[in-house]
């Protein structure tokens, strides 16, 4: 207990010198943190956005033995009594509820916190917590872009904290036994990984003009870090997604779980080599901005991986509409859900499955006690990695250009996987009443990766979307 305890100060210390970035309240939050070292003292949570995932936050909080739930915070008032109802028929005590991330993370009887917000304010919010002396479970994508990330994992790293990524199928007990028989080369050299994000997203509308936000919103923490603009969307609440400020389009919002598998599958941990990103907005003319199809080549040298959103209607491919698929030499191994995967051998016949969940909450907690990130299993570098990748993606489409589907795919080289792929993309979109002829994509630019420094080479514009101007106060700090 007594080294414990001499780590947790060591760690708290470190956190002192970096209290000058952050603002006044986060400052008091590192001076009054509270940090449990015994493994027998409980854990003391909370969850900071509840109006979607967060509410799963809170039962699995509630299920845990060794947690007590003692706060809530949530920038729109009318939430909070949702939550706190979870609690009431759990029967257990009231948390206490806030409005601003900033007051809560001054209460010292906060030892965790776990982050359901809109995309924007994911990394800051880890970080600030980091920063305050608090360990982190933050959903996906654990950034909203490419340079926010990276100061996400720097500062976990710098600081000692536990800080967990919430793609929850790495702690899918099928899914991990699938991911080693394929780093054990059962499967033969896998040189594809597929993901699919084939989810059916309806337009969101046109509203006349700029929408006043609910009066129980605190508008200007709900913007955070983006910049200041009227609200332009019907549902304040999720719509957001669809918004570049603020969302990172089904690329990265459903995506990233399956981009994050099939990075791990292909047992690649680092960016590619190059990137290319293409599709539209297909079928309707609404005021989402994202791409409701798209189609993200990422280039490893010696394997690809290809992923392909669909927000409109669609059959599965090989029995997957949400999910993987990977190519190897000796078959293809089907992952249909968060929990199984299935081998086929090249003939077609049914080699093996696996098919078991996990408790991504508690491995969470785990780590927390143990003080070992190696312990967490989907630590915030994996995160970061795979949410790089739909940041890239999204990166490339953005600095695009429109093109007609008639004109030749130069673009493409000699990988026949992507013209395979690019004409299964024009066949759904013709299934869609979608006329080719009259229609056009955002053919993407193709971004070079230079992988160790996390930046496009000399690509300036393409440089400038890895990161975005930050609205004071809400600023990711450029140094701890």
């Amino acid at each position: 207990m007594h080294q414990l305890s001499r780590r947790r100060f060591l760690q708290d210390s470190l956190a002192l010198l970096a209290v000058t970035a952050l603002p006044a309240p986060v400052f008091a939050a590192v001076k009054v943190a509270r940090k449990r070292a015994s493994p027998n003292e409980r854990i003391g949570a909370a969850v900071i956005g509840f109006n979607g995932q967060g509410k799963s936050h809170i039962r699995q909080l509630l299920a845990q033995p060794d947690v007590d739930l003692v706060a809530l915070c949530d920038v729109d008032e009318a939430v909070w009594p949702v939550g706190l109802k979870i609690v009431e028929d759990a029967g257990r005590p009231k948390p206490k509820t806030y409005q601003d991330i900033r007051k809560l993370l001054e209460d010292k009887d906060v030892d965790v916190v776990t982050i359901a917000t809109p995309n924007h304010w994911h990394a800051l919010a880890a970080i600030w917590a980091m920063m305050a002396g608090k360990d982190v479970y933050v959903e996906k994508p654990t950034s909203h872009n490419v340079w926010e990330g990276r100061r996400t994992v720097q500062i976990a790293r710098q600081l000692g904290r536990i800080c967990q990524s919430g793609t929850q199928i790495r702690s899918s007990e099928g899914i991990r036994q699938a991911m080693q028989y394929l780093h054990e080369g059962k499967l033969g050299k896998v040189y594809l990984a597929r993901g699919l994000c084939y989810k059916r997203r309806d337009s969101i509308g046109k509203v006349p003009g700029p929408q006043e936000p609910p009066a129980t919103v605190d508008y200007d923490i709900w913007l955070g870090p983006a910049p200041k603009k009227p609200v332009m969307r019907q549902r304040f609440h999720y719509d957001w997604h669809w918004l570049w400020d603020y969302g990172n389009g089904d690329l990265g919002n459903q995506g990233v779980h399956q981009m994050d598998i099939a990075r791990w599958g292909l047992n690649k941990n680092t960016l590619p080599n190059k990137v290319l990103g293409l599709g539209g907005r297909f079928g309707y003319v609404d005021d989402g901005e994202t791409p409701n199809t798209e189609l993200v080549f990422c280039d490893y040298g010696d394997s690809q991986l290809i992923f392909e959103v669909r927000g409109l209607e669609t059959p599965d491919l090989k029995g997957v509409k949400v999910g993987n698929i990977f190519y190897g030499e000796k078959g293809i191994m089907v992952i249909p859900s968060y929990s199984q995967a299935i081998v086929f051998d090249n003939d077609g016949n049914k080699v093996t499955e696996f098919s078991a969940g996990g408790d991504h909450m508690r491995n969470f907690l785990d780590a927390v006690r143990s003080r070992k990130h190696t312990d967490l299993h989907a630590d915030i570098e994996e995160g970061h990695l795979s949410s790089a990748l739909c940041h890239l993606g999204n990166v490339s489409y953005l600095l695009g250009e429109l093109v007609p589907f008639d004109a030749e795919k130069k673009a493409f080289g000699d990988n026949k996987e992507a013209y395979e792929t690019f004409a299964r993309f024009e066949e759904h979109l013709a299934a869609n009443n979608i006329v080719l002829r009259e229609t056009k994509y955002r053919l993407g630019r193709e971004l070079h990766i230079d992988a160790e420094h996390e930046t496009c080479g000399r690509d300036s514009r393409a440089n400038r979307l890895l990161s975005r101007a930050y609205r004071k106060p809400y600023v990711v700090p450029e140094k701890v």
